[in-house]
């Protein structure tokens, strides 16, 4: 059972930046791939960033390229969002995920964590 914790989130003006992680229990961060995913309310719950396990592949959502940036230690079993140039529109809860091939797609994680909101004021 791979278990995951999100932290980082927070209220922050338009424009702001914030840094999300995403901390794994021992020995499962370094084989996985690692997404970032999003819900707003009433909305689906859309893909934003993903890494492979070994850090070298990512992809983004076309709505925050340029802006986010996914990165990971494999040391502290961490995955991290960074989000710069942020916008009102980017409110949500965000969930990182876990799973054992690269995939962007929501349906391809079995492993979630909690969420932790991001509120973006204009």
């Amino acid at each position: 059972q791979v278990q995951l914790v999100e932290s980082g989130g927070g209220l922050v003006q338009a424009g702001g930046s914030l840094r999300l992680s995403c901390t794994a229990s021992a020995r499962t961060n370094s084989a996985y791939g690692m997404g970032w995913f999003r819900q707003a309310p009433g909305k689906e719950r859309e893909f934003v960033a993903a890494i492979n396990w070994i850090g070298g592949r990512t992809a983004y959502a076309d709505s925050v390229k340029g802006r986010f940036t996914i990165s990971r230690d494999n040391a502290k079993n961490t995955v991290y969002l960074q989000m710069n140039s942020l916008k009102s529109e980017d409110t949500a809860v965000y969930y990182c995920a876990a799973q054992r091939t690269f995939t962007v797609a929501v349906g391809g994680y079995d492993y979630w964590g909690q969420g932790t909101q991001v509120t973006v004021s204009s």
